[in-house]
């Protein structure tokens, strides 16, 4: 009992916790497909362009032309993130170090969706995308590595999906989400404090020479389920109005924690081992309303709002699984999130029989409330898009998507205070944008 007490007080100064660097609010993904990103995504559950529909809105399904409908997309995300310091504090017993670098990390983001026709009324598809995602990567020695150094997330959704046609104005749809998750993470070690934090009830404290710092390595893995639900209402001949609900998923996550550069202290040792760990996981469910109006022959309008429930991740504990300290706490991050909106407009132009240009404009809301909550992990804040793209039909069969888009993050001030923990003060200004580039081919036989 005692070693797990003095564990839960040394495991403030280890920092093992995960977090990425997206683009869209908190750690999602928004590049479902790319057909909608020249639009920013605007009307996303209500177009039913192709087979992408499978995760806008299912119910889209039954308005895709009979056959079979399959779109294979990528998106290269180039994200820049860059640190200024203010008046950021060292760790204790540490030196201060650098700015971090460029935090961003490029990453290719795959997406495939298939849909077709079982029945007159009934649709069948399957998506196969990444929905959270992305990194952040500094400098090992910079001036937050005890708060983080790299932290990287990886998803895979798989979603089988079914539509069915209650009339010519309105359809429902429904899927199940299969979906796996990593996590793999690096900060730097305070020995210092982890020195400093052991009672002298059980030996304590424990000292460690200035500067004696080393790694924690946290790797995780696991799986989840849940759902999405839509309806889709033909409003008038021009107007079509998509709802569409994607649930929670509840991920259990086990791995191992690893820690190096240990000093040669068997009390140190024994309230600091490597061991097994888990970390239990509910990620936001969301609620979009999407509209698209056809204007005329040439252009159509459209728009999107969409709720997500971040609140739901206030705090979440990194709990131990094996050895003397099985059931204690190695670390607890705070988010404090808060739910966010999510709001786009839209508009394609036809160019000509082949051609069609899309535009698009977005503001997408962060879930950390404020700098003291903002962490070097995820230092997101409130984010602008400005997209365009073209869709070229080569022909009855076949058409590509090309799509552009600019995220522009507002400057963020960051003041989190972990010196009670052994990790000093991270006070300073994030500086972020991201550049997207998109292709998707879609095919119907």
């Amino acid at each position: 009992m005692k070693r797990n007490v003095v564990a839960c007080a040394v495991a403030s100064a280890l920092g093992a916790f995960p977090a990425t660097n997206a683009h869209s609010a908190g750690f999602a993904l928004h590049e479902q497909g790319i057909s909608g990103l020249g639009n920013g995504y605007a009307g996303a559950a209500a177009v039913a362009e192709d087979a992408t529909t499978v995760w806008w809105n299912p119910a889209g399904m039954s308005r895709l032309p009979s056959g079979k409908h399959f779109a294979a997309a990528g998106a290269l995300i180039v994200p820049s993130t860059k640190f200024s310091n203010g008046s950021s504090t060292a760790a204790a017993g540490q030196s201060l170090g650098g700015n971090g670098g460029d935090a961003g990390d490029a990453a290719l983001v795959p997406s495939g969706f298939f849909a077709m026709d079982i029945s007159p009324k009934w649709n069948f598809g399957l998506g196969i995308s990444v929905p959270f995602g992305l990194a952040t990567k500094y400098d090992a020695s910079w001036l937050g590595r005890f708060q983080g150094i790299d932290s990287e997330v990886k998803t895979l959704n798989i979603n089988p999906a079914v539509s069915y046609k209650i009339s010519d104005q309105a359809s429902v749809g429904f899927g199940i989400s299969y979906q796996r998750g990593e996590i793999d993470l690096l900060s730097a070690v305070n020995w210092v404090a982890a020195g400093a934090a052991v009672p002298a009830g059980v030996g304590g404290p424990v000292a460690v020479a200035a500067g004696t710092e080393g790694q924690s390595k946290v790797s995780l893995s696991g799986e989840g389920w849940g759902f999405n639900i839509g309806a889709l209402f033909n409003v008038t001949p021009a107007t079509r109005i998509g709802v569409h609900y994607r649930s929670s998923i509840d991920y259990s996550l086990d791995g191992t924690l690893q820690l190096s550069g240990r000093p040669a202290s068997a009390l140190l040792a024994a309230v600091t081992p490597d061991s097994d760990v888990k970390l239990d996981l509910k990620t936001p469910d969301n609620l979009a309303i999407s509209g698209a109006h056809r204007l005329n022959d040439r252009w159509e309008l459209l728009a999107d709002l969409t709720w997500t429930h971040w609140s739901r991740i206030k705090s979440i504990p990194l709990v131990r699984t094996s050895g003397t300290l099985n059931g204690a706490t190695a670390d607890t991050l705070t988010f404090n999130f808060r739910d966010t909106w999510r709001a786009s407009i839209g508009a394609n132009y036809k160019v000509s029989a082949p051609w069609t240009l899309k535009f698009g404009a977005v503001y997408d809301q962060s879930p950390v409330p404020d700098a003291a909550s903002r962490t070097v992990r995820l230092p997101d804040s409130d984010r602008y898009w400005l997209t365009v793209g073209a869709k070229y039909q080569m022909s009855r069969a076949g058409a590509i998507d090309f799509g552009y888009g600019y995220v522009k993050a507002r400057n963020a001030d960051i003041n989190h205070n972990a010196t009670a923990q052994g990790r000093g003060i991270v006070n300073g200004t994030y500086k972020a944008e991201v550049h997207i580039l998109g292709i998707q081919y879609q095919h119907t036989f």
